[in-house]
């Protein structure tokens, strides 16, 4: 991504060194998803998210100083809430064979249910825009992965 002989392209976030450790920020998480061609818009909060086959991808910054970057998938099939405890098997079976995502059941304020899961990484000392592909491109591979396995668990995956 960056590179000494592009140093001075001022408010590019891939320009400069590739080895030099930058703050995680808002424009820094865009860039480096533009640049690997993925299509994210700005949500009411701020976070940016993506539709991917079978679920919606945020990427998200916590902490204090925007230090923690959180990879939140939310597969795109609703369940009814009564579905709840066999959500809660499938997501320990998963979380049980699986490190990422770890996958959880949210019922949301209509009473559908969905199956999200997360990724979460302390980038409190930096990050350089190699390690933050890195990153985001394993959180949306393991973040579509369970989303499949939702589509498929529901009986809508694609094939």
């Amino acid at each position: 991504m960056g590179s000494p002989e592009f140093e001075d392209r001022t408010g590019d976030p891939l320009a400069g060194h590739p080895a030099t450790l930058r703050p995680l920020t808002r424009d820094l998480i865009a860039a480096v998803l533009a640049h690997r061609g993925h299509v994210v818009v700005g949500d009411a909060d701020g976070a940016l998210v993506g539709r991917w086959a079978q679920g919606h991808i945020w990427f998200l910054r916590a902490g204090d100083a925007g230090e923690v970057l959180q990879v939140r998938t939310v597969a795109v099939h609703p369940f009814a809430v009564d579905e709840v405890p066999r959500l809660r098997e499938f997501c320990n079976t998963w979380n049980h064979d699986r490190f990422w995502p770890k996958a959880f059941v949210h019922v949301d304020d209509a009473g559908r249910a969905r199956v999200c899961g997360e990724v979460i990484t302390d980038l409190e000392r930096g990050v350089t825009p190699h390690q933050l592909d890195r990153l985001l491109d394993r959180g949306i591979s393991a973040g579509c992965r369970l989303a499949d396995e939702v589509g498929r668990l529901a009986g809508t995956a694609h094939r």
